[in-house]
């Protein structure tokens, strides 16, 4: 499996503050918010160190229009990439290594709700952020899963916190 997760790197906090305000400029008015999302946004969770920052827009098609602005900022587009009614960007670093994924939506989408809601719940439950990261532990320490049973594999306790967040 290619999955080097790492211990949370408080520095995140600020990469994303600098990075969502460029995004911000490359996409314009068409931006609702901006949410740094995923793990690196969980204080002393064990994460992938690549920051998941989430888009909302107004309209998703208008995005289009924008991605040579974002390619500017070294994202590669990547469509709706498996998720219909999303754009997906990967931005990486100099030194080739994926520093971003950049997930857009429009505001009213349930990814939005949900993706906010895995992570609010989190922080509002630290001994949950604390499964959460020894569920990972666990699956990188097994080098035969594959990427995608590793997202496979986390699902059921993402599902059991959104529905436990919902309530």
């Amino acid at each position: 499996m290619n999955h080097s997760i790492v211990p949370h790197d408080p520095s995140w906090k600020k990469k994303y503050l600098d990075e969502s305000e460029r995004f911000r400029q490359a996409l314009g008015q068409n931006v609702v918010a901006i949410h740094h999302i995923g793990s690196t946004s969980i204080p002393d969770v064990f994460a992938k160190p690549i920051i998941d920052v989430l888009i909302e827009v107004l309209r998703i098609g208008h995005v289009d229009d924008h991605c040579d602005l974002m390619s500017d900022l070294s994202c590669e587009s990547m469509g709706e990439y498996g998720i219909a009614g999303r754009r997906y960007f990967r931005k990486h670093g100099p030194n080739g290594r994926r520093t971003f994924h950049v997930h857009v939506f429009e505001t009213s989408s349930i990814y939005v709700t949900r993706h906010i809601a895995f992570r609010d719940f989190l922080l509002a439950h630290p001994e949950k952020a604390e499964e959460y990261s020894d569920l990972k532990l666990r699956l990188v320490s097994t080098n035969d899963v594959p990427t995608i049973d590793y997202q496979t594999l986390k699902a059921p306790f993402i599902e059991a916190c959104l529905a436990d967040a919902i309530e």
